[in-house]
């Protein structure tokens, strides 16, 4: 018999983590904050073309949520990932697709 993938009393969390992963814009600012580490929230503003009260809204969410952390230097707000279990999770599911896709070349050029 397999060990069950995650405890019934995480199941909620589990959800919940997925649920802040789930939103393309919020990747999107994880992958900035990743490739440049901690930044300013201007400097998100700028580099993701989006604008600061939605950039705003995203970050709090994912704060809230324990995926990243902020810090305040005088009116300045830095963002840096604070679970550092999400590049991993990222690069996983990037390598599975990827692969996905490749089967999916090979499946089609060999009909």
């Amino acid at each position: 018999m397999a060990l069950e993938l995650l405890p019934n009393v995480m199941v909620d969390p589990v959800a919940q983590r997925f649920k802040l992963l789930g939103e393309p814009t919020r990747l999107h600012l994880l992958n900035l904050l990743h490739t440049n580490g901690e930044m300013m929230v201007q400097a998100l503003v700028e580099q993701s073309g989006l604008q600061q009260a939605n950039v705003s809204k995203h970050l709090g969410l994912m704060a809230k949520g324990g995926l990243v952390a902020r810090r305040r230097d005088g009116l300045s707000v830095y963002y840096r990932i604070a679970d550092p279990t999400i590049a991993s999770l990222c690069m996983l599911v990037t390598s599975r697709l990827r692969q996905e896709a490749m089967e999916q070349q090979a499946r089609m050029m060999s009909t």
